[in-house]
């Protein structure tokens, strides 16, 4: 089985998050197409995470419709492994799949994300 590229993808992300960097690498790992939302550069798109999610964590990837919420890249790594989107594979790529944020990279949101309500 080929890996399915005709799944949609939408990955609302931190431009630099261990967790964030963990589910890109899962993508490019299969070689998935998949939309990068930036939660940090768009209060919108942060909005929109939160009302389809139905919480504030991130990341969250949206595949076929399906809400992943709060989610490492070992998790949807998994999950498109049960669904029979992508055959398990080695990666040379050495970026941890199970890492949070480090000293200095951005945990909770702005002000203008604190503060909206579901």
């Amino acid at each position: 089985m080929e890996n399915s590229k005709n799944i949609t993808i939408n990955a609302y992300l931190k431009p630099s998050c261990g967790w964030s960097r963990g589910v890109r690498a899962v993508f490019t790992k299969y070689s998935l197409p998949y939309n990068d939302i930036n939660i940090i550069g768009d209060p919108e798109a942060y909005s929109e995470m939160v009302r389809k999610s139905g919480q504030r964590l991130s990341p969250c990837v949206e595949i076929d419709g399906v809400m992943l919420a709060d989610v490492s890249g070992e998790e949807v790594e998994n999950y498109l492994i049960s669904r029979g989107h992508v055959v398990p594979i080695e990666s040379k790529d050495s970026t941890p799949l199970d890492r949070g944020c480090q000293d200095g990279e951005p945990v909770e949101m702005g002000s203008w994300g604190m503060n909206k309500s579901s």
